[in-house]
C-alpha cells in the first residue's frame, strides 16, 4: 500500500462519519444501535463500506499514477526529440540552442559568478604559453588562490573563516594561464606619458597618505571598487557574483561588490556624453552583435584608474552565452595616453551557487577612521624636529 494510500485510510478509519454520509444516495442509513448484536451487524455494515472506499481509492490512485506515467512519458519524448534538433553546443558537447527574450536577444539573465584562479598578467616563467593542461592546472590550483597557499594574506583576517578564501569559490572551467590573452599575456609598458603622470600622482600623495580621507582611495572609502566592478570587470577574491538583467532596450548589470548597478542602454537612441563629462565607471552603451552583447565604454573620470589608466581610457566588452553554464566574456583595453598598445583579456563566467547579498561597506569600515586616527597619534608622539 502507497503512503498516500496508507495516510487516507488512517484518516477514513478516525472519521468515519463523513463516508457514510457521502454515501447517502444509495439511501444507506446507519441508527444506533441497542443490542450488542445490533452492534455487529452494524459494524460489519461499515466495515464492507470501507473496505469498498478503500478498494475504490487503490483504483483511482492506480489510475492516476498510470496517467501521470503517460503524461512524462509523452514530456520526456517531446524533450529528447526536441534535443535532438537544437543547435549542438561546442563546449558542451550536448544539443543546445541559445535562449532568447522576447525581443529576440540572447538571454543572459541571471546570476553569475567570475570567479576564477588565473591572474591578470601572465607569469613571467611561462612565457608564451596561454593554456595549461587540466593536469597542470590541476597543480597550479593545489598552490593556493594566485599562488597563495594561506587563506590569511592579511595577518589579523582569516578569510577561510567565513567562506571568502579565494579557493572556496566556484570557478567556471578554464585553462588560462592568464586572463590576459596573447603571446604576452601582460599589461603593455607604459607610455612617457603615462608614466610621467603616475609618477607625479605618487609624488603629490608622498607624506600625505593619511591626511585625510579624501587622500585615501575610492576603494577603502568604500565609492566604488574599481577593478572588480569595471569595465573591465576583474574578479576578486571574494563576492564575486553579478545579477544580470534585461529589458527592452536595456541591460543591468549588478555586482554585489560594491553593490552598484551599470545601466547599459542597448537601442541606440544615445551616444556617448561630450568629453568632458567624466564618471567614476564610465559611460555604457550596447549594441547586440549577432549572438553578443558588445559594450562600448568611454568617459572615465581618471580617479578611478585601472592599472594608471587615465580618462582617456576606452573600454570594449563582449557578453557571449556559450552553453546553459557559461557566459565567455571578452575586453579590450586602449589608452594610447597610457599604454603603448591596446590589449586584450578574458574569462569564463559560470553560475553562480546563491542570489546577490548585500554588500554593506561603509556599515563595517572601521579601516578608514583607525587609520586616520592612528596618523593622528603617530603624529602627536613624534618628535617636534621631524614634524
Amino acid at each position: 500500500m502507497s503512503p498516500a494510500l496508507r495516510v487516507s485510510v488512517k484518516t477514513i478509519g478516525a472519521r468515519p462519519r463523513p463516508i457514510v454520509a457521502a454515501r447517502s444516495a444509495l439511501d444507506f442509513k446507519v441508527t444506533p444501535p441497542k443490542s450488542r448484536d445490533q452492534r455487529e451487524r452494524s459494524n460489519g455494515v461499515f466495515t464492507q463500506i470501507l473496505e469498498s472506499e478503500v478498494v475504490t481509492m487503490r483504483k483511482s490512485l492506480m489510475r492516476t499514477h498510470l496517467m501521470l506515467l503517460a503524461i512524462t512519458f509523452a514530456f520526456t519524448s517531446t524533450a529528447f526529440a526536441a534535443q535532438s534538433t537544437a543547435k549542438p553546443s561546442a563546449s558542451a558537447g550536448t544539443s543546445w540552442s541559445v535562449p532568447r527574450t522576447p525581443e529576440g536577444h540572447p538571454d543572459l539573465q541571471g546570476t553569475w559568478t567570475n570567479a576564477a584562479n588565473q591572474p591578470l598578467e601572465r607569469p613571467k616563467d611561462l612565457g608564451a604559453k596561454e593554456f595549461y593542461t587540466p593536469e597542470e592546472l590541476a597543480a597550479v590550483n593545489k598552490k593556493g588562490y594566485l599562488g597563495q597557499q594561506a587563506s590569511t594574506p592579511e595577518a589579523h583576517y582569516d578569510f577561510a573563516q567565513y567562506g571568502m578564501y579565494g579557493m572556496q569559490a566556484k570557478f567556471a572551467p578554464n585553462l588560462r594561464t592568464s586572463l590576459i590573452v596573447g603571446p604576452e599575456g601582460r599589461v603593455p609598458a607604459m607610455t612617457p606619458e603615462g608614466a610621467q603622470r603616475n609618477a607625479a600622482r605618487a609624488a603629490a600623495l608622498k607624506g600625505h597618505e593619511f591626511d585625510g580621507p579624501e587622500n585615501r582611495n575610492l576603494l577603502e572609502r568604500c565609492i566604488v571598487f574599481g577593478d572588480q566592478e569595471g569595465p573591465p570587470m576583474i574578479p576578486p577574491m571574494y563576492n564575486n557574483n553579478m545579477e544580470i538583467v534585461q529589458s527592452p532596450g536595456m541591460v543591468a548589470i549588478f555586482n554585489e561588490m560594491f553593490h552598484d548597478v551599470r545601466l547599459i542602454p542597448t537601442d541606440g537612441r544615445r551616444s556617448h556624453p561630450d568629453a568632458s563629462v567624466g564618471l567614476w565607471r564610465g559611460d555604457s552603451i550596447g549594441r547586440w552583435q549577432g549572438d553578443t552583447l558588445v559594450v562600448d565604454t568611454t568617459n572615465f573620470s581618471g580617479k578611478v584608474p585601472f592599472h594608471g589608466s587615465s580618462e582617456y581610457m576606452h573600454v570594449v566588452e563582449r557578453f557571449t552565452r556559450t552553453d546553459p553554464s557559461t557566459i565567455l566574456y571578452q575586453f579590450t583595453l586602449e589608452d594610447p595616453h597610457t599604454w603603448t598598445k591596446p590589449f586584450s583579456g578574458e574569462l569564463v563566467m559560470g553560475p553562480s551557487d546563491g542570489g546577490i547579498y548585500e554588500f554593506a561597506c561603509h556599515e563595517g569600515n572601521r579601516g578608514l577612521p583607525n587609520n586616520l586616527r592612528g596618523a593622528r597619534l603617530a603624529e602627536e608622539q613624534a618628535p617636534k624636529n621631524t614634524r
